[in-house]
């Protein structure tokens, strides 16, 4: 009787999610996006997809880190082929080095607007068009009636949508977005011991998640994806083995 109980418990969370706008696209690397026990947080186990995740960036460091923690992001979001759409106004992002974490910046349209109004229409409107992966739309801040339009569309289209907020004035304002991140750049290691820039290295906050947990993590961009630092652990291992 006690498992029969389980079972439907299981099945209405599982059926309140779906309402929601859980709809997680399939991943082809069955490991998901390699953020390890961070993917714990999310629902079900699985990054949410179909939805509205939101940067908050302070200050240009943390911005520079999260363009790049959204690229590997994109990297897997793209691996069926499907472009993205990046807009911004005064875009920093120098398309050749998402290359870096497996971005093609030809798969990549970038958009470059003047006001804020035509930020969010534009959003809006690529949020609709179900051919794409995902759309990164640059903009301070969004009021929680801006940020409901854009979630219905995403939850329409099936479109992955990035609200990327740099110096917000009203970092911490009620929007409905699934996901809420904060991404702040850590020491990186050398490669090899050879002096020079190594690895990405983030602390990445999950601040809120819709039916989900918040927590702090490290994450590293290793071999040409995400590397959380017990996964780090157990690859050092797995290499000490095979060179013994």
């Amino acid at each position: 009787m006690k498992t029969d109980k389980e079972e439907i418990v299981a099945q209405l969370k599982k059926q309140i999610l779906e309402t929601q706008g859980f709809k997680p696209a399939p991943i082809s690397n069955t490991e998901g996006f390699g953020l390890g026990s961070l993917e714990a947080c999310f629902p079900n186990s699985v990054f949410p997809t179909a939805t509205i995740h939101e940067f908050l960036s302070e200050n240009l460091e943390d911005a520079a880190s999260s363009e790049g923690f959204i690229s590997g992001v994109m990297g897997k979001l793209m691996e069926n082929g499907s472009p993205c759409i990046w807009i911004s106004r005064n875009r920093k992002l120098f398309p050749p080095s998402m290359e870096r974490f497996g971005v093609d910046p030809q798969q990549v349209i970038f958009i470059d607007l003047n006001y804020e109004k035509e930020i969010l229409w534009t959003t809006e409107e690529a949020l609709k068009c179900e051919g794409l992966a995902c759309v990164v739309a640059e903009i301070p801040d969004i009021s929680f009636a801006q940020s409901r339009r854009l979630q219905l569309a995403t939850e329409k289209s099936g479109v992955t949508g990035i609200i990327l907020r740099k110096q917000p004035k009203y970092a911490r304002s009620a929007t409905p977005c699934t996901v809420r991140w904060q991404i702040k750049p850590q020491p990186s290691e050398m490669v090899d011991e050879m002096p020079g820039v190594g690895n990405p290295i983030w602390e990445v906050n999950l601040l809120k998640v819709r039916n989900g947990v918040t927590g702090t993590f490290q994450i590293q961009w290793l071999e040409d994806k995400f590397a959380s630092f017990d996964q780090k652990i157990a690859l050092a291992v797995l290499q000490t083995k095979q060179a013994g």
